[in-house]
């Protein structure tokens, strides 16, 4: 059995963890897995979304596998499985949306932040576990939460090892929205038919612009010029929006 699951339905990508025995701790061999279905998605121009789920309902993802023992596991990130920003991490390029359930823990919290649309299922819980067994993690979820939930909120957690439930994640803002988890599937759905309706490049542009500009000072976000905007200015998809809008009618976007 694969630790992944990856396959293409149209336009959107499907990656699925595969290791619900193990409640879909990260392997070497998933993180690795992981790493080149990112570049996949990256490379092909005809995947416009991507989705994030995981088999199983007690749990996304635990974090590492650190049942392997192995040095190399304990540092999955050096391997680029997460996504991300520098370093050796893969930057997704496509949007990216993630379907949670049940334990969201460490690494697993991290992967689940990746994302740029988490929906999250009710039973969905989200930790840092790390310090509670006298490690700190190196996957950079620490960084992560402090970035995209309130500060205190996230120190908290981090230093005492609690629980973030579902509701409490939404009114945090760290998830877009949360449903029982047997309308976990058709909600994610939902929202990739969202972004599919505008144009896959203005998405693509607009997420690295709105990425890159988070390491930099509002000004310096204001004052820089981003060239997948610039590139996508003489795009196809410019004109068929532009077109479409004239003509009182819906676009047909294709991603050039």
């Amino acid at each position: 059995m694969a630790d992944i699951e990856f396959y293409k339905d149209g336009h959107v990508a499907f990656v699925r963890l595969n290791r619900p025995k193990s409640l879909n701790a990260i392997s070497d061999t998933m993180d690795q897995s992981l790493h080149a279905a990112w570049h996949e998605i990256n490379s092909d121009p005809d995947i416009w979304v991507a989705v994030l789920s995981a088999e199983g309902e007690r749990a996304f993802c635990v974090g590492a596998d650190v049942t392997a023992g192995t040095e190399r596991t304990s540092r999955m990130a050096l391997a680029g499985g997460l996504t991300g920003i520098g370093g050796p991490l893969v930057t997704l390029t496509k949007p990216l949306i993630a379907a949670v359930q049940g334990y969201v823990l460490g690494g697993g919290f991290e992967l689940a932040m990746c994302a740029d649309i988490i929906i999250a299922a009710e039973s969905a819980v989200f930790a840092v576990p790390e310090t509670k067994a006298g490690i700190i993690g190196e996957c950079g979820v620490l960084h992560r939460a402090v970035r995209q939930l309130p500060q205190r909120v996230a120190m908290a957690m981090i230093l005492t090892g609690d629980r973030l439930p579902a509701e409490d994640a939404l009114k945090y803002g760290l998830v877009n929205e949360v449903v029982p988890f047997s309308e976990l599937e058709a909600a994610t759905a939902r929202w990739a038919a969202k972004v599919l309706q505008a144009s896959p490049l203005a998405n693509q542009a607009a997420k690295q612009a709105a990425i890159h500009g988070l390491t930099l000072s509002l000004n310096a976000a204001l004052g820089t010029r981003y060239e997948p905007i610039e590139a996508y200015a003489g795009s196809g998809d410019r004109l068929e929006g532009r077109l479409a809008f004239q003509e009182k009618r819906l676009p047909q976007w294709t991603g050039r």
